[in-house]
């Protein structure tokens, strides 16, 4: 059985330093959401505030629990609570540490993706699954979000 995957949209997601809350073996960072943009299906702004918890394993491999709110244009905020990995080699991991662009098909960064809105037109949001391949430009990490179906 294959799932259809239909895009919803794209989120570029600026974000601030990180913070290191338990620098141990799984440490603990906390990434500041400072904005970003929607686009696609859904269009808008991602909202200055949220974040992202990681857990940072042994072999450089990332747990990734991000909390934030986006507003789409002519509805309303949707809180989007996002739930991935990222992995890759230790020479890729280590190149995305220091903020360097890398190819995608270089590493692995995947999340799945819930909604909760009241906004008008997007309640339909409240029971969807989604998933997202990410990819890490810069300051921003880009997802591309498919609503699975």
């Amino acid at each position: 059985m294959t799932l259809p995957l239909t895009p919803l949209m794209v989120l570029a997601v600026s974000v601030g330093k990180p913070v290191t809350v338990d620098p141990g073996d799984h440490g603990r960072r906390f990434i500041p959401i400072t904005g970003g943009t929607v686009t696609g299906e859904l269009t808008g702004t991602v909202l200055n505030g949220g974040g992202d918890w990681q857990t940072l394993l042994p072999n450089g491999n990332l747990e990734i629990r991000a909390h934030y709110i986006i507003e789409i244009d002519g509805h309303g905020t949707v809180e989007v609570h996002s739930d991935g990995v990222r992995a890759g080699s230790p020479d890729v991991l280590a190149a995305l540490g220091r903020g360097e662009n890398v190819d995608p098909s270089e590493y692995y960064f995947r999340t799945a993706m819930r909604f909760h809105t009241s906004a008008p037109g997007l309640e339909r949001l409240n029971a969807i699954l989604a998933v997202a391949q990410g990819r890490r430009e810069g300051k921003s990490v880009l997802l591309n979000v498919l609503e699975i179906g």
